[in-house]
């Protein structure tokens, strides 16, 4: 896999890095981007695989929990199983290779569930990157990671585990401290298998009866805010390096209340204001603030719901050339003999020791999305092959990616 695969070189100083599940964790954990969620009951998985239909997907989820009834659940555990024994037969018979495949991650919905899929999956689950554990506590979670480390251990195989942190106890101020410190011990003790931290913020909001606008971000709401503040307080510290994703963007139309708030200048500077026009009518300036909002409060990573929303995120992951040149200055700098010195473009000061934790992380986020070339930014790329494969296309493409639920 490799992001933007397929573009030119006047986009990028620096091209993105091919990757696989088996690159190092600390390089890998920057690599999920914009992971797409689908429910288990997902028509002709393996063949929309197979053929690549999503030129820009990297990273999906099979989801047996919310997305899937309780009606359907059996259906749907068959279907999965189903699925992935194609894809490893796939494998087998050289028709697809491990190193071209997404990372393929299934959201169980239990324990049971997931010892079930393991066991009947066996050797075949070599086709997947892990699986997602919902609702994730410290007591069931040290299970699920027993478990997995069976299995990895059992077949062989490379897997990692990613909880989602969305339950009452963490985001209830009264329990919250405890319960991510809790966590955080069992994410520490089966550290090597833990991929990413992410959050469930529908599953918060439903606990409070509210649901976030079109035209506002999960940082517009008080109490989820508050919650993910202190998942990136006790999770994201220094001596811990977890990687923590961004909540889902749920959204791919509705009614606009609020002023949008995508900037006009980017696209106006390449005479293309109908690209502006197409990302506000398709409700992606929402999506597009969010992802900012979440970088600035040190998430990387987005869940979404559908394939139009890929090319949206991962540009807005692209390191831009002014951010890397500060980057590599604060690291080939971070010697000991400055402090701090003025930055490429004289614009801001590069402090040696306080920044250098940014610096890593941004060369990390580069080696994997690549760096702009000074004159390029988000809009270039987008323009460059237009979102979602075409501008005008994408109400279509939700209807047929949607037509199967």
């Amino acid at each position: 896999m490799q992001h933007f695969a397929t573009e030119t070189d006047a986009i990028f100083y620096k091209r993105p890095q091919p990757f696989t599940k088996f690159d190092n964790q600390n390089i890998l954990a920057y690599t999920l981007g914009a992971t797409l969620y689908m429910p288990a009951s997902m028509p002709n998985i393996s063949a929309m695989v197979q053929s690549q239909k999503y030129r820009d997907l990297t990273s999906f989820v099979i989801d047996l929990e919310d997305a899937v009834g309780d009606a359907e659940l059996a259906q749907c555990e068959e279907k999965i199983i189903a699925d992935i024994n194609a894809l490893y037969t796939l494998y087998e018979n050289k028709e697809i290779q491990l190193q071209n495949l997404p990372l393929i991650f299934i959201r169980v919905r239990s324990v049971e569930q997931f010892s079930f899929l393991t066991t009947t999956l066996g050797k075949h689950q070599e086709v997947l990157t892990g699986y997602v554990f919902p609702k994730f506590s410290a007591v069931q979670g040290a299970t699920y990671f027993d478990l997995l480390e069976q299995t990895i251990q059992q077949h062989q195989l490379t897997l990692f585990g990613m909880p989602i942190l969305e339950s009452r106890d963490i985001l209830y101020k009264e329990s919250r401290m405890d319960a991510l410190f809790a966590i955080k011990e069992v994410l520490h003790q089966y550290r090597e298998r833990v991929l990413n931290v992410r959050i469930g913020a529908t599953d918060f909001c439903g606990i409070y009866g509210i649901r976030r606008r079109v035209d506002s971000t999960i940082y517009d709401i008080a109490v989820i805010r508050d919650g993910i503040a202190d998942i990136v307080n006790v999770l994201g510290r220094q001596e811990d390096g977890f990687v923590i994703s961004g909540p889902v963007w749920e959204y791919f139309s509705n009614q606009r209340v609020l002023k949008p708030e995508l900037r006009v200048t980017p696209f106006s500077e390449k005479g293309a204001l109908h690209a502006r026009q197409a990302l506000l009518d398709d409700y992606l300036d929402g999506l597009i603030k969010e992802v900012l909002m979440d970088r600035q409060n040190g998430i990387l990573g987005k869940t979404i719901i559908h394939p139009s929303h890929i090319r949206v995120v991962h540009a807005l992951y692209v390191v831009s050339y002014e951010e890397y040149l500060d980057a590599l200055s604060i690291v080939e700098h971070n010697d000991g003999q400055k402090g701090v010195i003025k930055s490429h473009y004289s614009n801001k000061m590069n402090e040696m020791k306080p920044h250098t934790r940014w610096a890593q992380q941004i060369l990390r986020q580069a080696h994997v999305y690549g760096v702009y070339n000074e004159s390029v930014d988000f809009a270039s790329l987008l323009l460059n092959t237009e979102v979602g494969g075409s501008m005008d296309a994408t109400t279509e493409e939700q209807v047929e990616y949607f037509s199967g639920l």
